[in-house]
């Protein structure tokens, strides 16, 4: 069960944060879900780099904390990707 609940917590959390950078129309239900994930790992550990709560199970602030560690991977990953279309 805790699994499934991961997963629908990276589901949520990729898609907003797909919203919020403007991905949403690139990313299926896989890369929200990974992104998700990926999001809260990133997100909790910056947090307790800075000496705040990191990701602590399922409640309002690691949702919080994990929206902001997925926008900083989208933000991060658009950055290193190529523009469509143009040529080296």
């Amino acid at each position: 069960m805790n699994v499934i609940l991961w997963l629908v917590f990276g589901a949520i959390v990729g898609y907003i944060a797909s919203l919020i950078t403007g991905d949403d129309a690139r990313m299926g239900a896989v890369a929200n879900i990974i992104v998700g994930i990926l999001g809260a790992v990133l997100g909790g550990w910056l947090m307790t780099l800075f000496g705040g709560p990191g990701v602590s199970g399922f409640n309002v602030s690691s949702f919080l904390v994990a929206i902001l560690g997925a926008v900083i991977l989208l933000w991060v990953v658009s950055a290193f990707q190529r523009p469509i279309g143009r040529q080296l």
